[in-house]
């Protein structure tokens, strides 16, 4: 069997050819993963072609995030949010509907993510869902994005009743071993029946992959390309993997930006059309490398102004120095790449 030292490099037109026609889908993936330099620039080139296919407005979306709890019934080994220590909040219904006015009337927003830990509490998700429908009802121009984790699908169907438009719910990875390995009170099937009741709901579905996680291999990636690629989802993305603080894996290396940025670009040329995030973890391991991702082919940017100050510092994701881009740090990538974003 080759090795990926062993495969011959290829002019990255031909390797994306080979790629989109599934022909030694494999073998073309591992070397895109790997390339460097001017083949990686072409590569970036390719993706954005890519893009512009399916957006060819160039026009980019800006979403605000509310991060609405940090309750979260998982324990993963890579993320600190549900860390015993950590002082609990929940954003009562009545202010979420007035943060999301604020967002709309002062910030121009038209796109929320309602994001949380992983929490199927029957009356937290029914009080995520009253604020959504009163959002909704107040604003019915205003795209929502649910993002609370695995929940039942009833939950799921109220959801999507009370006006949420989307789901995001990643992953993480496509092997079930690596993915319990990582999130160890959780299983990889009761992840893909969400995906799929979430698909069948109606929902414009999100998912993605976590790039370095503790045991994955290059093939791992190959297989997780391919995994979100066949579920013809509307969002998809990639992060690099960052060790949270306190957790199993805080002493685990951190993945690799360039590699993270290959796979979002080989995502962009497989998902034309899907909407992709250029991420804040890109960004805290590497300079400009939330402009890096627009490069590569992303084209949303999530602005966290949504959530209380007073709050802020209880969603860490990865520790207290977590990367929080603010909205003019974002317009300025977008214009230097290229896109364009709404005033």
């Amino acid at each position: 069997m080759k090795t990926v030292e062993s495969i011959q490099p290829l002019d990255p037109h031909e390797l994306c050819a080979r790629i989109q026609a599934d022909e030694a889908f494999t073998e073309s993936v591992k070397v895109a993963l790997n390339a460097r330099g001017q083949a990686q620039e072409t590569l970036f080139e390719i993706a954005r072609a890519a893009r512009l296919q399916g957006f060819p407005d160039r026009r980019a979306e800006v979403r605000s995030v509310i991060e609405i709890s940090n309750i979260c019934k998982q324990r993963c080994n890579y993320c600190n949010i549900g860390c015993e220590e950590t002082q609990k909040y929940v954003i009562p219904s009545e202010d979420l509907v007035e943060i999301a006015a604020f967002l709309y009337r002062e910030r121009g927003r038209r796109v929320l993510l309602l994001q949380s830990g992983e929490n199927k509490d029957r009356r937290f998700v029914a009080n995520v869902i009253r604020a959504c429908a009163q959002i909704k009802d107040r604003l019915p121009d205003i795209q929502l994005i649910g993002c609370i984790g695995n929940l039942s699908r009833d939950q799921y169907r109220e959801m999507r009743e009370a006006g949420v438009d989307r789901y995001l719910l990643k992953i993480e990875a496509s092997n079930p071993t690596l993915y319990e390995a990582a999130k160890p009170h959780d299983t990889w099937s009761e992840r893909r029946q969400c995906l799929d009741d979430l698909i069948e709901l109606g929902f414009m579905v999100g998912s993605g992959i976590i790039v370095g996680l503790p045991g994955q291999t290059e093939d791992d990636l190959v297989g997780d390309l391919r995994f979100l690629t066949d579920l013809d989802l509307d969002m998809v993305s990639a992060s690099v993997f960052i060790p949270g603080h306190g957790t199993v894996y805080e002493h685990e290396p951190r993945g690799d930006v360039e590699t993270t940025l290959n796979f979002m670009a080989l995502l962009r040329i497989l998902n034309p059309s899907a909407l992709m995030p250029t991420t804040s973890s890109l960004e805290k391991l590497k300079a400009d490398g939330q402009y890096l991702g627009l490069m590569a082919g992303a084209n949303t940017l999530t602005i966290h102004d949504g959530t209380p100050q007073a709050f802020q510092h209880l969603f860490p994701i990865y520790d207290d120095t977590r990367y929080r881009p603010n909205d003019d740090h974002l317009r300025a990538i977008a214009e230097r790449a290229g896109l364009v974003v709404p005033s």
